[in-house]
């Protein structure tokens, strides 16, 4: 009777696909469901997902595009561009190369271009700038054949065999010399890529002394912040609030306000000098120089960024059972043997995020080794900020900030392989 009553029930009863109230089949109205569930969510997230297109995935797509193109001389050169795409490497600079770079620099100079041009050839051969804006206002009136000797009346310098060879570089806008530049290599005459002279090989320098720097802030992070997570994990809770509003308090202070006060506090005449010298320490004649070199960054951002150490350690210390250690203890192993075996293993996914943050986060400081480094403390991120607020070599910046990038990518991997991205416990 109930089946005559209900057709649904007879449709499972007799073998047929199951049906929702409304009769239609349930598997084709359970799809529909997920697809809307799926349609919500996406929405849901999609502010979030072009905020991130917009503010991250661009500028590192525009900053990748920016390291190996650069047009600011072949844009402006078109006929010595064209030359040089018609004589391979090696060829004899004829009076037709000096005829095309003859009209191309009457031509930028109409167009007021010369100095992009100059500025582009100035990466490449340093001092070449002022030769280009000199040759771009006296070739406005005009040069009359032979373009070579009314070239080379304008500046013999015309002549130099690495000037040619730094145009023919720039004449193509998809490079890789600022790449090259980034490892303090360079091209030769002849194109091969040769080691940089002494003189102008600072970026791997840089990039060493960035990452030892770094290095040693997350280990002084690790040895002053190890013990603080611990207390915070374990002592009650009313005095782990207090601890923990000290440990917060430096985020509520500006970056600016906590560099200038370790300036103050490092001088040979600032506060740590004084006490030493007050406690008979050192002698007033043997202050220390605690500021403006690698001592000064390495304290003031080991100050900043240890509250990035603290947290993800205490995130994972306070869900340790306690009874675990005592438990060790109590099979008769010592303190340090129940710490180093039980212990300590457990917090290692806090370790490793909170190095992690810690690293990344000091080999792209800038403004705290500008400010106290000196030029023993400056980091490679001072010489991106050079270039991109200075020397205005934005592509110079973007391969080193591309270099950069990579290395922070591959410890991102280092990471995941040894202690697994699954386990970072952030807070």
């Amino acid at each position: 009777m109930a089946h005559a009553l209900d057709p649904h029930a007879e449709s499972a009863s007799s073998g047929g696909p199951l049906r929702t109230s409304d009769g239609q089949p349930l598997t084709r109205a359970l799809a529909r469901a997920s697809r809307r569930a799926r349609r919500r969510a996406f929405l849901l997230v999609l502010p979030l997902l072009l905020f991130i297109l917009l503010t991250f995935v661009v500028p590192i797509g525009q900053m990748l595009q920016r390291s190996v193109h650069n047009d600011g001389f072949s844009a402006n050169m078109p006929a010595l561009t064209q030359w040089f795409n018609d004589h391979p490497r090696g060829s004899a600079i004829d009076e037709s190369a000096y005829a095309a770079l003859a009209a191309d620099l009457a031509t930028s100079a109409e167009a007021r271009t010369i100095g992009t041009v100059g500025t582009r050839i100035n990466y490449d051969l340093p001092g070449s700038r002022s030769l280009f804006t000199s040759a771009g206002r006296k070739a406005r009136a005009g040069l009359e054949p032979p373009f070579r000797e009314a070239v080379l009346a304008l500046d013999p310098k015309w002549e130099d065999p690495k000037l040619w060879s730094a145009m023919r570089e720039a004449s193509d806008p998809l490079t890789a010399n600022f790449y090259l530049a980034a490892i303090d290599r360079t091209r030769n005459d002849q194109g091969e890529i040769v080691a940089a002279p002494p003189e102008q090989q600072v970026y791997v320098m840089l990039f060493k002394r960035t990452m030892i720097l770094s290095a040693v802030i997350t280990f002084t992070t690790f040895v002053l912040g190890f013990p603080i997570a611990y207390l915070l994990a374990t002592l009650p809770l009313r005095k782990s609030n207090l601890l923990m509003i000290l440990v917060l308090l430096p985020f509520w202070t500006s970056l600016l306000v906590r560099t200038t006060a370790w300036m103050v506090l490092l001088q040979q005449q600032g506060v740590v000098n004084d006490f030493l010298v007050w406690l008979g320490v050192i002698g007033n004649e043997q202050r220390l120089q605690m500021i403006y070199n690698q001592m000064g960054t390495i304290i003031a951002m080991t100050h900043i960024l240890l509250p990035f150490m603290i947290l993800p350690l205490y995130s994972v210390m306070r869900t340790i059972n306690p009874s675990y250690v005592r438990a060790a203890r109590s099979l008769g192993a010592t303190s340090w043997t129940a710490f180093r075996r039980v212990y300590f293993p457990q917090t290692l996914p806090g370790l490793g995020a909170g190095a992690l943050l810690v690293f990344i986060l000091a080999i792209g400081y800038y403004i705290t080794p500008a400010l106290v480094g000196g030029s023993s403390g400056q980091l490679i991120s001072n010489m991106i900020a050079m270039h991109m607020m200075q020397t205005l070599n934005w592509s110079m910046a973007a391969a080193l900030a591309a270099l950069l990038l990579g290395g922070v990518l591959i410890l991102y991997w280092v990471y995941d392989r040894l202690v697994g991205i699954d386990n970072l416990k952030l807070g």
